[in-house]
């Protein structure tokens, strides 16, 4: 299946569409390889790409003053991955964006994607859908998470997103639930 193919699929599945309404903007979007480790954006850059993973994974961090690595989201397939506030303020981010695995995402510059927002109907339903999404996951996470357990929060992990400790590297899940990497290997130990 193409990247293309894949996109489609995607949008259709938020808000029907034909593929001759697709084929109308589907070249906005562009394919892009990027290696493990690397970067698609850096904090103090303003984000000006919103990227649909087709392939691999992404982790969204900041590091604190101490230095210490605080994840807040991982982007898998079939996912729309961007630092909202940059994108929409035109604001330097104040996180990364780094690719966990190798993987493959279609980009669509900013002011692209916000004038498929306003013309294309689907388009504004996708893009609802993100920030419904984002709201909730950063709701979900900051209210399910809060008083819970190391336990716990791990098992709220694993319940929300099956097989991430067999992809993601364990110090990244570690800092997504804000424990050290010494207490998820014994915590894993438990399951």
């Amino acid at each position: 299946m193409s990247p293309s193919d894949i996109l489609f699929r995607y949008v259709n599945s938020k808000a029907p569409i034909t593929e001759q309404e697709f084929s109308r903007f589907k070249d906005l979007f562009h394919y892009q390889k990027v290696k493990t480790n690397e970067f698609i954006l850096r904090e103090g850059e303003v984000c000006i790409f919103n990227h649909f993973v087709l392939k691999g994974s992404f982790r969204f961090f900041h590091v604190n003053p101490e230095g210490q690595e605080l994840t807040r989201y991982f982007a898998f397939e079939n996912k729309f991955g961007t630092n909202l506030t940059s994108l929409i303020e035109g604001t330097p981010s104040h996180e990364y964006i780094q690719a966990v695995e190798p993987s493959e995402v279609l980009k669509i510059r900013s002011s692209d994607f916000f004038r498929l927002v306003e013309t294309v109907p689907q388009i504004n339903l996708v893009y609802r859908n993100i920030l419904q999404n984002a709201y909730i996951t950063s709701q979900k996470r900051i209210y399910d998470l809060q008083g819970m357990s190391a336990l716990d929060r791990l098992k709220w992990l694993l319940n929300h997103q099956p097989g991430i400790l067999s992809r993601i590297p364990s110090r990244m899940v570690a800092s997504y639930l804000g424990i050290t990497p010494y207490t998820l290997s014994r915590l894993k130990s438990e399951l």
